[in-house]
């Protein structure tokens, strides 16, 4: 079977222009068998939010190093994730929390600074680093749980960004290339579910047309504190390369992998300039037709016959990460000031004739609404042939209030909503194949740091990340047990 790969995206859906937001007053009632038998359950965290030892067993740094240690301004609270949850350290306890939870499956990223200090080969492999993942790999195995892993979550090896802009530079596809392979040879051997880059739309946003998250560039205008950069151009560019590093990622895996190892690679006007953008090139070799009308001036690189073809088909499953719904509507096109977010000449926004889509989160931008996962996931098969599909994050936070906080009621509605929602889109034909709820435990949430919460499992970051279970996660608990799993409940809103 070939190999065809999958860029995991930021998927808000943004094609609920006309949909009316609904009032979800009570829990839907689920079972396990309410799946298909083989379907999988498991829970996702990143290396950067959740490894800590930043400093330790000679791990270069991350751009995410450089951008939350030496400009603590850019995160809500000061923070880093240099401790973040100390899994690197406490890996074994993680390990047996998902055991005892029920999950079949952990997705969780490589640090690419932990096995290469200096980006590439040159620069000398860190025996260390692999041995933590040979060790997590081995450790998850044994307790019957799925390695899902992820080549890159965002932590760029800050030598690459030093050395040549990073994903701004074109040397960036062969390096990445080269990591790729390093881990396909170290941990293929066990590691059977692969996906290359996670939410590549959010790094070019929120990277490199606004700034607000590393390597913290834009233009001038749109933030006279970013690190530099043009929000017009840049983006495009970062986009290109992570497709072209992608396609150069699949391409080495095909060739000299997959027939051994057996394993598998993954990968919308608005919805164009976001889910559809790095979806259409991998499936059929080409950038949305939308953006390639809307982006004037020459700015949205091509593709050669030559890189159409590799990325063409290039997955073998779709990753859909899905969080929250906004409307869109027409708005003119700039005429000054461009940036890739005004290229689309559309407006997002989060209510309609002053009614929110949904309830707020503990994030401002994380509106509930659980009927825009399904229409993700039907758009997915309708426009993009059909693909099998894995729900790789999905998940909701409430604001940190400084004290342990387990009777997390909003999040098991959320699941609750949302899992229905998978579930109907089943019924309607949409192979979807699995769920990651996002996330495992609370962790180092980015530029937000530690004010809000995702985790099933409560961390203490003031008392020895001490784990402890929320509710949330013994509900995951009787579900995957088999149990049954409802009530007729209001929902709860943090």
């Amino acid at each position: 079977m070939r190999s065809k790969c999958l860029l995991l995206l930021l998927l808000i859906n943004l094609a609920c222009i006309g949909v009316l937001a609904k009032n979800h007053s009570s829990r839907p009632r689920l079972r396990r068998n309410d799946f298909p038998e083989d379907f999988i359950f498991g829970s996702a965290t990143s290396a950067y939010q959740c490894e800590g030892a930043a400093h330790e067993d000679g791990r270069g740094p991350s751009i995410w190093d450089t951008f939350s240690e030496k400009f603590p301004e850019k995160i809500k609270d000061g923070s880093n994730g240099s401790i973040a949850d100390d899994s690197y350290n406490l890996y074994n306890e993680d390990v047996d929390l998902l055991h005892q939870i029920g999950f079949d499956a952990y997705r969780f990223s490589i640090s690419w600074s932990r096995i290469l200090p200096r980006g590439d080969l040159k620069g000398g492999i860190n025996q260390a680093g692999i041995d933590y993942y040979n060790n997590l790999i081995n450790l998850l195995l044994s307790k019957g749980v799925k390695p899902f892993v992820t080549l890159f979550h965002w932590d760029l090896p800050e030598a690459l960004e030093h050395a040549y802009g990073g994903f701004l530079g074109s040397e960036i596809v062969n390096d990445f290339r080269d990591y790729a392979e390093l881990c396909f040879q170290k941990f293929g051997d066990r590691v059977k579910h692969w996906t290359t880059l996670n939410e590549p739309f959010t790094v070019v946003h929120e990277g490199y047309t606004i700034g607000e998250k590393a390597p913290g560039r834009c233009s001038s205008f749109t933030n006279p504190k970013c690190f530099g950069g043009d929000g017009a151009t840049e983006p495009y560019i970062v986009g290109h390369n992570f497709l072209l590093a992608h396609g150069a990622a699949v391409k080495i895996y095909r060739e000299k992998y997959q027939a051994i190892q057996k394993g598998k690679i993954a990968a919308a006007r608005a919805t164009a300039f976001t889910f559809d953008y790095f979806l259409e090139p991998i499936v059929y070799g080409r950038y949305p037709a939308d953006m390639v009308n809307y982006v004037k001036g020459g700015r949205l690189p091509t593709f050669t016959p030559e890189e159409s073809s590799i990325l063409k088909g290039s997955y073998d499953f779709v990753g859909v990460n899905y969080y929250s719904s906004f409307y869109v509507k027409d708005v003119p096109c700039a005429t000054e000031n461009i940036t890739m977010n005004t290229d689309s000449c559309v407006s997002i926004v989060g209510e309609r004739n002053g009614v929110p889509i949904g309830p707020a989160a503990g994030s401002d931008w994380l509106l509930i609404y659980p009927e825009g996962i399904r229409d993700l996931l039907l758009h997915a098969k309708l426009k993009f042939n059909d693909p099998a599909l894995y729900v790789t994050e999905n998940g909701v936070d409430e604001a940190s209030i400084g004290e342990i906080f387990l009777n997390d009621d909003l999040r098991i509605d959320y699941y609750a909503h949302h899992l229905k929602m998978v579930s109907d889109a089943i019924l309607m034909g949409v192979n979807v194949k699995g769920y990651f709820a996002w996330s495992l435990m609370d962790n180092f949430e980015w530029s937000e740091g530690y004010t809000v919460r995702f985790g099933l499992v409560f961390v203490d970051f003031e008392d020895g990340r001490k784990r402890y279970l929320k509710k949330s996660a013994k509900w995951f608990m009787r579900l995957l047990k088999g149990e049954y799993n409802g009530m007729r409940q209001k929902v709860a809103v943090i």
